[in-house]
């Protein structure tokens, strides 16, 4: 897990390709759909719009995000990569319903399209972009462990199924199967839908400090207890804020330790989780075996 400038300077990269390749297809998508008149390429222009207008939310939020703690911010400002996310999600659904409008009135409505060489073309660049950004979000996801960018990826991959989409469908209409077009327009508006929700989830996962999965806290448990000198451990709690993991747990130790001994073992405790688990910054609490044992009568 990359940590420091080089995390903030891959996400920084990351949010402004994001962006780059938005633009671009915005304008490419605009002169393609001005040409034929597709409700498919509609549909990819409508989203490409909301694709940029997100990314660079996505941009502001992750240069706030990476910012240290400060005072007022003492667990760092990583959540506005979550709020960023909701506000992707949103960005996502009213596209989709946009879509999915315009799609039923063209099947209220047909008409024939046109150019639609100029949407084919414009599709296989879409899908070449696309497919480049994905491989560059898929890398700096896994050493940043990035929300925004997972959530901006997976806006992405949808993409990938809108633009094969929109290719299919416009080349098919190529052929005079005009009516095709809407149709594929609503169900890629149906998916896209669905994508929003999931994002939608994961921000709203993180915003309400759930827990991390069962078997991470249980992995942690692991790791302590088997320091040695260690007793046990109990009360683990844990939460996400942007790339950071907190987490807070008891230490069971001897009674009879020196001061000294049972910061060691802390240090030790911490260290264990800290290897297996980088992402995470631990606060340790010691309680005499004595004490422990007590409060489980009690």
């Amino acid at each position: 897990m990359i940590k420091g400038a080089s995390h903030a300077k891959l996400l920084r990269l990351a949010t402004l390709a994001s962006l780059s390749v938005a633009c671009i297809l915005i304008v490419t998508k605009a002169i393609a759909w001005w040409l034929s008149g597709s409700v498919s390429l509609l549909a990819g222009l409508t989203d490409s719009l909301l694709d940029g207008a997100a990314s660079f939310l996505n941009l502001l939020a992750v240069h706030y995000a990476i910012r240290p703690a400060d005072d007022d911010h003492r667990y760092g400002h990583g959540k506005a990569e979550s709020l960023a996310g909701l506000a992707q999600a949103l960005f996502i659904a009213v596209s989709a319903l946009l879509i999915a409008a315009q799609a039923v009135s063209r099947l209220q409505h047909p008409e024939p399209l046109e150019a639609t060489g100029w949407g084919i073309a414009v599709m296989v660049l879409s899908l070449v972009l696309t497919a480049a950004l994905l491989a560059f979000q898929r890398k700096v996801v896994k050493a940043t462990g990035s929300s925004a960018i997972r959530a901006d990826s997976l806006h992405y991959r949808s993409d990938m199924l809108l633009n094969s989409s929109i290719l299919v469908a416009l080349v098919l209409a190529s052929y005079g199967w005009h009516w095709l077009d809407p149709l594929f327009g609503l169900g890629i508006a149906l998916y896209i839908l669905w994508s929003s929700l999931h994002i939608a989830r994961e921000s709203v996962t993180v915003l309400m400090d759930e827990e991390l999965p069962t078997e991470v806290s249980e992995r942690m448990y692991q790791l302590v207890r088997s320091v040695p000198g260690v007793l046990g451990a109990h009360d683990l709690r844990t939460r996400i804020s942007g790339t950071h993991w907190f987490v807070q747990l008891h230490l069971e130790l001897p009674g009879e330790l020196t001061l000294s001994r049972a910061h060691t073992l802390c240090d030790e405790a911490v260290l264990a989780i800290h290897r297996e688990f980088p992402r995470a910054e631990v606060l340790v609490h010691a309680d005499p075996q004595e004490v422990v044992g007590k409060e489980t009568i009690s």
